[in-house]
Protein backbone atom coordinates (compact mmCIF):
# COMPACT_ATOMS: atom_id res chain seq x y z
CA UNK A 1 0.00 0.00 0.00
CA UNK A 2 1.46 3.37 -1.00
CA UNK A 3 1.76 5.95 1.77
CA UNK A 4 2.30 9.68 1.84
CA UNK A 5 5.38 9.41 4.08
CA UNK A 6 7.70 6.95 2.33
CA UNK A 7 11.00 6.99 4.20
CA UNK A 8 11.82 6.38 7.83
CA UNK A 9 13.09 9.96 8.13
CA UNK A 10 9.80 11.34 6.83
CA UNK A 11 7.84 9.17 9.26
CA UNK A 12 9.93 10.23 12.25
CA UNK A 13 9.61 13.88 11.22
CA UNK A 14 5.86 13.52 10.82
CA UNK A 15 5.57 11.88 14.24
CA UNK A 16 7.56 14.67 15.89
CA UNK A 17 5.35 17.27 14.22
CA UNK A 18 2.31 15.35 15.43
CA UNK A 19 3.65 15.28 18.99
CA UNK A 20 4.17 19.06 18.85
CA UNK A 21 0.58 19.59 17.64
CA UNK A 22 -0.61 17.14 20.31
CA UNK A 23 1.11 19.16 23.05
CA UNK A 24 -0.16 22.42 21.55
CA UNK A 25 -3.68 20.97 21.55
CA UNK A 26 -3.45 20.26 25.29
CA UNK A 27 -2.28 23.81 25.96
CA UNK A 28 -5.03 25.30 23.77
CA UNK A 29 -7.62 23.13 25.50
CA UNK A 30 -6.52 24.57 28.84
CA UNK A 31 -6.45 28.18 27.60
CA UNK A 32 -9.54 28.53 25.42
CA UNK A 33 -13.07 28.54 26.80
CA UNK A 34 -15.74 30.75 28.31
CA UNK A 35 -13.33 32.09 30.91
CA UNK A 36 -10.56 34.28 29.47
CA UNK A 37 -7.33 32.79 30.85
CA UNK A 38 -3.86 33.96 29.87
CA UNK A 39 -1.04 31.63 28.90
CA UNK A 40 1.10 32.70 31.87
CA UNK A 41 -1.65 31.69 34.29
CA UNK A 42 -1.18 28.04 33.32
CA UNK A 43 2.43 28.10 34.44
CA UNK A 44 1.72 30.08 37.60
CA UNK A 45 -1.09 27.72 38.60
CA UNK A 46 1.51 24.97 39.04
CA UNK A 47 4.58 27.00 40.06
CA UNK A 48 3.00 29.72 42.23
CA UNK A 49 -0.48 28.51 43.15
CA UNK A 50 -2.40 31.18 45.04
CA UNK A 51 -5.93 29.76 44.99
CA UNK A 52 -7.32 32.35 42.57
CA UNK A 53 -10.37 31.51 40.48
CA UNK A 54 -8.47 31.21 37.19
CA UNK A 55 -5.85 28.93 38.70
CA UNK A 56 -8.56 26.76 40.28
CA UNK A 57 -10.30 26.49 36.90
CA UNK A 58 -7.07 25.32 35.30
CA UNK A 59 -6.19 22.75 37.94
CA UNK A 60 -9.64 21.33 38.66
CA UNK A 61 -11.42 21.69 35.29
CA UNK A 62 -9.37 22.60 32.24
CA UNK A 63 -6.29 20.41 32.74
CA UNK A 64 -8.26 17.23 33.62
CA UNK A 65 -10.51 17.89 30.62
CA UNK A 66 -7.53 18.25 28.26
CA UNK A 67 -5.81 15.11 29.57
CA UNK A 68 -9.01 13.07 29.36
CA UNK A 69 -9.64 14.18 25.77
CA UNK A 70 -6.05 13.36 24.80
CA UNK A 71 -6.04 9.93 26.46
CA UNK A 72 -9.52 8.95 25.25
CA UNK A 73 -8.77 10.01 21.67
CA UNK A 74 -5.46 8.12 21.62
CA UNK A 75 -7.02 5.01 23.15
CA UNK A 76 -10.02 4.87 20.83
CA UNK A 77 -7.84 5.33 17.74
CA UNK A 78 -5.40 2.58 18.74
CA UNK A 79 -8.29 0.29 19.69
CA UNK A 80 -9.79 0.82 16.23
CA UNK A 81 -6.48 0.01 14.53
CA UNK A 82 -6.11 -3.20 16.55
CA UNK A 83 -9.68 -4.27 15.82
CA UNK A 84 -9.23 -3.67 12.10
CA UNK A 85 -6.04 -5.72 12.22
CA UNK A 86 -7.57 -8.62 14.15
CA UNK A 87 -10.75 -8.88 12.09
CA UNK A 88 -9.24 -7.76 8.76
CA UNK A 89 -12.26 -5.49 8.53
CA UNK A 90 -11.53 -1.85 7.59
CA UNK A 91 -14.81 -0.71 9.16
CA UNK A 92 -14.10 -2.17 12.61
CA UNK A 93 -14.07 0.19 15.58
CA UNK A 94 -15.16 0.10 19.25
CA UNK A 95 -18.29 2.14 18.50
CA UNK A 96 -19.43 0.13 15.48
CA UNK A 97 -18.70 -3.28 17.03
CA UNK A 98 -20.78 -2.67 20.14
CA UNK A 99 -17.92 -2.45 22.64
CA UNK A 100 -18.67 1.15 23.59
CA UNK A 101 -22.39 0.39 23.79
CA UNK A 102 -21.80 -2.63 26.03
CA UNK A 103 -19.55 -0.68 28.37
CA UNK A 104 -22.10 2.14 28.55
CA UNK A 105 -24.92 -0.33 29.30
CA UNK A 106 -23.06 -1.83 32.24
CA UNK A 107 -22.51 1.63 33.74
CA UNK A 108 -26.10 2.78 33.22
CA UNK A 109 -27.59 -0.47 34.51
CA UNK A 110 -25.40 -0.47 37.61
CA UNK A 111 -26.26 3.18 38.28
CA UNK A 112 -30.00 2.54 37.92
CA UNK A 113 -30.32 -0.72 39.83
CA UNK A 114 -27.37 -0.76 42.26
CA UNK A 115 -26.77 2.98 42.82
CA UNK A 116 -23.21 2.79 41.51
CA UNK A 117 -21.81 6.29 41.33
CA UNK A 118 -18.11 6.29 42.11
CA UNK A 119 -15.52 6.76 39.38
CA UNK A 120 -13.69 3.58 40.38
CA UNK A 121 -16.94 1.68 39.97
CA UNK A 122 -17.52 3.27 36.55
CA UNK A 123 -14.06 2.19 35.41
CA UNK A 124 -14.56 -1.41 36.56
CA UNK A 125 -18.02 -1.58 35.01
CA UNK A 126 -16.82 -0.15 31.72
CA UNK A 127 -14.00 -2.71 31.48
CA UNK A 128 -16.42 -5.54 32.32
CA UNK A 129 -18.99 -4.35 29.78
CA UNK A 130 -16.37 -3.95 27.06
CA UNK A 131 -14.97 -7.43 27.71
CA UNK A 132 -18.42 -9.05 27.79
CA UNK A 133 -19.48 -7.41 24.54
CA UNK A 134 -16.20 -8.20 22.78
CA UNK A 135 -16.60 -11.86 23.74
CA UNK A 136 -20.18 -11.92 22.46
CA UNK A 137 -19.21 -10.33 19.14
CA UNK A 138 -16.33 -12.77 18.70
CA UNK A 139 -18.51 -15.80 19.47
CA UNK A 140 -21.34 -14.66 17.19
CA UNK A 141 -18.90 -13.77 14.42
CA UNK A 142 -17.27 -17.21 14.67
CA UNK A 143 -20.46 -19.26 14.32
CA UNK A 144 -20.38 -21.52 11.27
CA UNK A 145 -17.90 -23.75 9.50
CA UNK A 146 -16.02 -20.84 7.92
CA UNK A 147 -15.13 -19.36 11.31
CA UNK A 148 -14.60 -15.66 11.94
CA UNK A 149 -15.18 -13.58 8.82
CA UNK A 150 -15.25 -9.78 8.34
CA UNK A 151 -18.91 -9.85 7.27
CA UNK A 152 -20.14 -11.97 10.18
CA UNK A 153 -18.22 -10.02 12.80
CA UNK A 154 -19.54 -6.75 11.36
CA UNK A 155 -23.12 -8.01 11.53
CA UNK A 156 -22.56 -9.31 15.06
CA UNK A 157 -21.10 -5.97 16.12
CA UNK A 158 -23.97 -4.02 14.60
CA UNK A 159 -26.46 -6.30 16.35
CA UNK A 160 -24.76 -5.83 19.72
CA UNK A 161 -24.63 -2.06 19.23
CA UNK A 162 -28.36 -1.91 18.50
CA UNK A 163 -29.19 -4.32 21.31
CA UNK A 164 -27.24 -2.62 24.09
CA UNK A 165 -28.11 0.90 22.91
CA UNK A 166 -31.83 0.09 22.96
CA UNK A 167 -31.70 -1.48 26.42
CA UNK A 168 -29.62 1.42 27.74
CA UNK A 169 -32.12 3.97 26.47
CA UNK A 170 -34.94 1.95 28.01
CA UNK A 171 -33.22 1.97 31.40
CA UNK A 172 -32.58 5.71 31.14
CA UNK A 173 -36.18 6.51 30.21
CA UNK A 174 -37.66 4.42 33.04
CA UNK A 175 -35.33 5.84 35.69
CA UNK A 176 -35.67 9.61 35.93
CA UNK A 177 -32.83 10.09 38.41
CA UNK A 178 -30.52 7.86 36.38
CA UNK A 179 -31.44 9.78 33.24
CA UNK A 180 -30.44 13.10 34.78
CA UNK A 181 -27.25 11.63 36.25
CA UNK A 182 -25.74 10.03 33.15
CA UNK A 183 -27.39 11.68 30.14
CA UNK A 184 -24.62 14.20 29.45
CA UNK A 185 -22.01 11.47 29.94
CA UNK A 186 -23.97 9.07 27.69
CA UNK A 187 -23.67 11.22 24.56
CA UNK A 188 -19.90 11.47 25.05
CA UNK A 189 -18.36 14.39 26.90
CA UNK A 190 -15.08 15.32 28.58
CA UNK A 191 -16.52 18.36 30.37
CA UNK A 192 -16.98 18.46 34.13
CA UNK A 193 -14.46 15.71 34.87
CA UNK A 194 -11.92 15.88 37.64
CA UNK A 195 -8.37 14.61 37.85
CA UNK A 196 -9.57 11.69 39.96
CA UNK A 197 -11.60 10.35 37.02
CA UNK A 198 -8.55 10.53 34.78
CA UNK A 199 -6.32 8.86 37.36
CA UNK A 200 -8.77 5.97 37.85
CA UNK A 201 -8.42 4.69 34.28
CA UNK A 202 -5.22 6.23 32.89
CA UNK A 203 -2.84 3.53 34.24
CA UNK A 204 -4.78 0.75 32.50
CA UNK A 205 -5.12 2.69 29.27
CA UNK A 206 -1.45 3.66 29.34
CA UNK A 207 -0.41 0.04 29.85
CA UNK A 208 -2.68 -1.02 26.97
CA UNK A 209 -1.15 1.60 24.66
CA UNK A 210 2.33 0.29 25.45
CA UNK A 211 1.11 -3.28 24.99
CA UNK A 212 -0.38 -2.41 21.60
CA UNK A 213 2.98 -1.07 20.43
CA UNK A 214 4.74 -4.22 21.71
CA UNK A 215 2.29 -6.31 19.65
CA UNK A 216 2.96 -4.30 16.48
CA UNK A 217 5.40 -6.75 14.89
CA UNK A 218 3.10 -9.69 15.58
CA UNK A 219 0.13 -7.78 14.15
CA UNK A 220 2.12 -7.23 10.95
CA UNK A 221 2.63 -10.98 10.58
CA UNK A 222 -1.02 -11.64 11.40
CA UNK A 223 -1.95 -9.27 8.58
CA UNK A 224 -0.26 -11.65 6.10
CA UNK A 225 -2.94 -14.21 6.86
CA UNK A 226 -3.41 -16.68 9.69
CA UNK A 227 -1.88 -19.59 7.80
CA UNK A 228 1.22 -17.61 6.87
CA UNK A 229 1.60 -16.25 10.40
CA UNK A 230 1.30 -19.76 11.85
CA UNK A 231 3.87 -21.03 9.35
CA UNK A 232 6.26 -18.34 10.56
CA UNK A 233 5.93 -19.59 14.12
CA UNK A 234 3.38 -17.08 15.42
CA UNK A 235 0.85 -18.18 18.03
CA UNK A 236 -2.06 -16.44 16.37
CA UNK A 237 -4.61 -17.23 19.09
CA UNK A 238 -2.36 -15.72 21.77
CA UNK A 239 -1.75 -12.63 19.62
CA UNK A 240 -5.49 -12.13 19.05
CA UNK A 241 -6.20 -12.65 22.75
CA UNK A 242 -3.54 -10.12 23.79
CA UNK A 243 -4.79 -7.60 21.23
CA UNK A 244 -8.35 -8.21 22.42
CA UNK A 245 -7.35 -7.48 26.03
CA UNK A 246 -5.71 -4.24 24.86
CA UNK A 247 -8.88 -3.26 22.99
CA UNK A 248 -11.03 -3.93 26.06
CA UNK A 249 -8.77 -1.80 28.30
CA UNK A 250 -8.57 1.03 25.76
CA UNK A 251 -12.25 1.14 24.85
CA UNK A 252 -13.52 0.41 28.36
CA UNK A 253 -11.26 3.03 29.87
CA UNK A 254 -12.37 5.61 27.32
CA UNK A 255 -16.04 4.96 28.03
CA UNK A 256 -15.48 5.19 31.79
CA UNK A 257 -13.88 8.66 31.60
CA UNK A 258 -15.56 10.22 28.55
CA UNK A 259 -18.64 8.20 27.66
CA UNK A 260 -19.25 6.28 24.42
CA UNK A 261 -17.60 8.62 21.89
CA UNK A 262 -18.04 7.32 18.36
CA UNK A 263 -16.08 7.33 15.09
CA UNK A 264 -12.61 8.21 16.43
CA UNK A 265 -11.67 4.54 16.11
CA UNK A 266 -12.59 4.43 12.44
CA UNK A 267 -11.43 7.86 11.22
CA UNK A 268 -7.91 7.89 12.62
CA UNK A 269 -6.66 4.42 11.54
CA UNK A 270 -7.61 5.15 7.92
CA UNK A 271 -5.89 8.54 7.99
CA UNK A 272 -2.86 6.91 9.59
CA UNK A 273 -2.59 4.21 6.95
CA UNK A 274 -2.76 6.90 4.28
CA UNK A 275 0.17 8.65 5.94
CA UNK A 276 2.48 5.77 6.93
CA UNK A 277 1.07 2.58 5.39
CA UNK A 278 0.05 -0.66 7.06
CA UNK A 279 3.11 -1.27 9.27
CA UNK A 280 1.74 -1.42 12.82
CA UNK A 281 5.10 -0.30 14.21
CA UNK A 282 4.22 3.11 12.77
CA UNK A 283 0.44 2.81 12.76
CA UNK A 284 0.14 2.43 16.55
CA UNK A 285 2.12 5.56 17.59
CA UNK A 286 0.59 7.64 14.78
CA UNK A 287 -2.92 6.54 15.80
CA UNK A 288 -2.23 7.49 19.42
CA UNK A 289 -0.99 10.96 18.46
CA UNK A 290 -3.60 11.70 15.79
CA UNK A 291 -6.43 10.30 17.91
CA UNK A 292 -5.51 12.64 20.74
CA UNK A 293 -5.27 15.57 18.33
CA UNK A 294 -8.68 14.77 16.82
CA UNK A 295 -10.52 14.60 20.14
CA UNK A 296 -8.72 17.63 21.55
CA UNK A 297 -9.64 19.62 18.44
CA UNK A 298 -13.23 18.39 18.54
CA UNK A 299 -13.50 19.36 22.23
CA UNK A 300 -12.11 22.83 21.59
CA UNK A 301 -14.53 23.28 18.68
CA UNK A 302 -17.46 22.09 20.81
CA UNK A 303 -16.95 25.09 23.11
CA UNK A 304 -17.46 27.65 20.35
CA UNK A 305 -19.89 26.11 17.84
CA UNK A 306 -22.84 27.26 20.01
CA UNK A 307 -21.01 29.77 22.22
CA UNK A 308 -21.50 30.48 25.11
CA UNK A 309 -23.09 27.03 25.47
CA UNK A 310 -21.11 23.86 24.81
CA UNK A 311 -21.92 20.94 22.54
CA UNK A 312 -20.91 17.47 23.82
CA UNK A 313 -17.74 16.32 22.07
CA UNK A 314 -19.51 13.11 21.02
CA UNK A 315 -21.77 15.22 18.79
CA UNK A 316 -18.72 16.83 17.17
CA UNK A 317 -17.09 13.48 16.39
CA UNK A 318 -20.37 12.24 14.91
CA UNK A 319 -20.55 15.28 12.63
CA UNK A 320 -17.06 14.44 11.37
CA UNK A 321 -17.42 10.68 11.45
CA UNK A 322 -20.67 9.98 9.61
CA UNK A 323 -19.54 11.45 6.24
CA UNK A 324 -16.17 9.73 6.63
CA UNK A 325 -17.83 6.39 7.36
CA UNK A 326 -20.07 6.71 4.31
CA UNK A 327 -17.02 7.55 2.18
CA UNK A 328 -15.06 4.54 3.42
CA UNK A 329 -18.08 2.23 3.04
CA UNK A 330 -18.63 3.37 -0.55
CA UNK A 331 -14.98 2.60 -1.33
CA UNK A 332 -15.36 -0.84 0.19
CA UNK A 333 -13.02 0.05 3.05
CA UNK A 334 -10.07 0.84 0.76
CA UNK A 335 -7.96 4.00 0.73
Amino acid sequence: MNSLLHTRTHKITGLLIGLFVFAAGIVCSVVFGVADIGWHTIVRSYTHFDGSQDQLIIRTTRMPRALIAAMAGASLAVAGALMQGITRNPLASPSLFGINAGAAFFIVAATAFFNAGSMSAYASLAFAGAAFTALLVYLLGSVGSDGLTPLKVTLAGAAMTAFFSSITLGVLLTGGQTFDQVLYWFVGSVAGRGMGIFASAAPYMGAALIGAWVLARHMNLLGLGEDVATGLGQKTLAIKLAAGVAVVLLAGGSVSIAGPIAFVGIIVPHVTRYLVGIDFRWTIPYCAVLGGILLLGADIGSRFIAFPKEVPVGVMTAILGVPFFVYIARKGGRG
